[in-house]
């Protein structure tokens, strides 16, 4: 294996993406196969989180300084109680991974005996960490199990599960005792589900008659629902996502262009983020002075920097689609829908990844990489310096519209 496909699996891995260059099943060992697997959990917990785990069973002090990153790797808005907060997400990734791995491993197990039981575990860890990778080789991913219920309901329940984000998780668990959830809860939640719902019907209405065509009623409305929900954030994909019509595979670029939540296993501009952004727009069509929902208002700075993390976003995909479209012999929407993929951390594609040039493989390596750690953050880190200036002018006014 070359050093560029090297890197950009590993990178895949990591930013739990699932883009691959190589067939995971059939061209790594069973070594290379743990590797992936570990990079993938490591990816999906965070490495903040998983050197918590570490500095707390090795009882190393952890410092202030310490908390603050935590704080700002699980994006918390309070650095109490994130080591507590870390240790929980271990917690219930290993649960939910362990619970879904059986449910697979027993279905498995019918097929390839003792293998798949390892199948089982292995995607149940690529599924909750919205990894997307797959051991059934051939590029095959979940297509031989289109029809297949308990495969696609634990797979799918895996990842919106892993793409909620854990401070959703926790708040949902404890809900027994508080009888209610935040406003960011409510948020992703109602979010999520219309964003699942219009995906399903958007594919079910427009393949029905196409990539869907041999499926039964059931089947067809099955395999909608499963490739809206993987769309986001997962990148299984139980049809070929090549058959698909161009409408279609528009739209599950804006699902994948949304991604998952924040403090998730998955990457894009986040679904909080469009939510703020549709809220505000409806306002101020609507003549309201601040943007509102469920009895509560959302803060001026919270939408400057949704406008700004879509803003960079589209910028960073028009730009890496741009010199594509000068380094590679491969039609322009067919490059779009791939880094989209990419930078949604998402890992579906029409089959070009193999195909790319060392230039292109090395730019969606860094698409990859930008959309799991984030536009802004990125760009903060590489280009700008905070700058604190008591400073200020008159107002100007500009036309807008």
């Amino acid at each position: 294996m070359s050093f560029v496909d090297a890197l950009f699996t590993a990178t895949s891995a990591v930013c739990v993406t699932g883009l691959v260059v190589v067939d995971t099943g059939t061209y790594f060992s069973a070594f290379g196969q743990s590797v992936l697997l570990i990079l993938i959990q490591v990816g999906g917990l965070g490495v903040m989180t998983v050197a918590t785990f570490f500095a707390v069973i090795s009882s190393k002090k952890i410092t202030l300084k310490e908390r603050l990153v935590i704080q700002e790797a699980t994006n918390q808005l309070h650095f109490s109680g994130v080591v507590r907060l870390s240790l929980q997400i271990i917690g219930v990734t290993l649960c939910f991974e362990f619970i879904g791995g059986t449910f697979l491993a027993i279905r498995w197990f019918q097929d390839y005996g003792l293998q798949g039981v390892y199948f089982g575990y292995w995607h149940a860890v690529s599924s909750f960490c919205n990894a997307g990778f797959d051991l059934f080789g051939e590029y095959r991913s979940l297509t031989p199990y289109v029809n297949d219920f308990t495969v696609n309901s634990v797979i799918g329940l895996l990842i919106v599960v892993g793409g909620i984000g854990f401070p959703v998780i926790v708040d949902l668990w404890n809900y027994r005792n508080t009888k209610r959830c935040t406003l960011h809860t409510k948020i992703i939640l109602s979010t999520t589900a219309v964003l699942i719902l219009l995906g399903s019907m958007v594919i079910f209405l427009s393949e029905s008659g196409h990539a869907l065509g041999a499926l039964s009623f059931g089947e067809k409305l099955l395999a909608s629902v499963f490739q809206s929900i993987t769309a986001r954030t997962a990148g299984y994909n139980s049809i070929d996502i090549g058959s698909l019509r161009d409408g279609t595979l528009l739209v599950v670029m804006m699902l994948m262009f949304v991604g998952a939540s924040p403090s998730s296993m998955g990457g894009g501009v986040k679904t909080s983020t469009m939510a703020t952004l549709m809220i505000f727009l409806a306002a101020t069509v609507s003549g309201g002075k601040e943007p509102q929902v469920f009895y509560r208002q959302i803060p001026s700075h919270t939408v400057n920097r949704a406008f700004t993390i879509v803003s960079v976003s589209l910028l960073l995909v028009f730009m890496v689609t741009l010199i594509l479209t000068f380094t590679e012999e491969i039609p322009l929407f067919k490059l779009l829908f791939e880094v989209t993929s990419a930078f949604g951390t998402v890992g579906l594609s029409t089959g070009i990844t193999p195909a790319l040039s060392t230039v292109g493989k090395l730019l969606i390596t860094f698409t990859m990489f930008a959309g799991r750690v984030g536009t802004l953050t990125l760009l903060m880190a590489l280009v700008f310096k905070p700058q604190k200036s008591q400073l200020q002018y008159p107002k100007g006014k500009i036309i807008i519209g």
